[in-house]
């Protein structure tokens, strides 16, 4: 995963990654909070995913960021998503399966929703004034926004990636 940023940047940045690359937005709700058996192991699993996760780049996760009750990821690729939540080596299949008996029996009592979307190149566009890595940032080198990459419309047309790292 990228390096730290410092915690405040007073630049005008925005974010390259190189190639396609997926986003996965997953949240949770808690329908029935008195029945904590049924939702607790779904707050309790998502930590040790995250921490297998980057303790193993390897299988694709470039950077996680929670936004309330929402977790945003930024994958290599929807192939490395996949084959992560299909693995049995892995911590999420157990979770899942888990989740799964848990909210068959407490019916209705935790929901969970995902969101995958596959991102070219020229179909996205980032801007960070005043801000620490954030976002797409995270996962992408962050580069200065000047010349084309002034304007929302010159960063998605895109240009030369031989921009200097910020």
């Amino acid at each position: 995963m990228p390096q730290p940023a410092p915690p405040h940047s007073p630049r005008r940045l925005t974010a390259e990654v190189d190639g396609t690359f997926a986003v996965f937005l997953i949240g949770m709700r808690i329908n029935q909070p008195w029945k904590v058996w049924a939702w607790l192991p779904v707050v309790l699993a998502m930590p040790k995913m995250l921490r297998e996760l980057g303790e193993r780049p390897d299988l694709g996760l470039l950077a996680t960021q929670m936004q309330g009750g929402l977790l945003v990821q930024y994958w290599r690729d929807v192939q490395s998503l996949n084959a992560y939540a299909r693995s049995r080596d892995h911590a999420h299949l157990p979770a899942w399966r888990e989740f799964n008996h848990r909210a068959r029996r407490a019916r209705g009592a935790v929901g969970i929703w995902h969101e995958t979307y596959v991102v070219g190149p020229g179909q996205y566009e980032t801007v960070y004034v005043d801000m620490p890595r954030y976002g797409l940032g995270r996962a992408g080198r962050l580069v200065e926004a000047g010349g084309h990459r002034q304007s929302a419309e010159g960063r998605l047309r895109g240009g030369p990636a031989d921009a200097r790292p910020a």
